[in-house]
């Protein structure tokens, strides 16, 4: 849970807006670990190649998944909110979520 910036304890306090998705993302989190033991004992087996490759790409795009649902849940819930309250936060939420798709673009 966070509080709210600057203010002091007993403050209102408010939800980040995945928080009602939580149980999902924990279980599309949990099986993306599953998909890293996984891997892991490919390469003890010393399967082949192109089989551990075609699991690294269902990894990565489990992650892209989860990546793009908490972006799309910040700039719904947070950005908005900020937006609304205007100033300063509403600048800054903006510049988070610009560079949290560029970090997602590039990688």
């Amino acid at each position: 849970m966070e509080t709210v910036e600057g203010a002091g304890a007993g403050a209102h306090e408010h939800h980040h807006g995945y928080i009602h998705r939580k149980d999902e993302y924990l279980k599309r989190l949990r099986r993306i670990e599953g998909q890293a033991r996984g891997l892991q004992r490919m390469v003890e087996d010393e399967k082949y190649c192109i089989d551990i490759l075609t699991q690294v790409s269902a990894m990565t795009k489990a992650l892209q998944a989860v990546s793009l649902g908490l972006l799309e849940e910040h700039l719904s819930h947070c950005v908005v909110a900020a937006a609304r309250a205007g100033g300063r936060e509403s600048d800054e939420k903006v510049r988070e979520a610009a560079a949290a798709i560029a970090r997602l673009v590039r990688s």
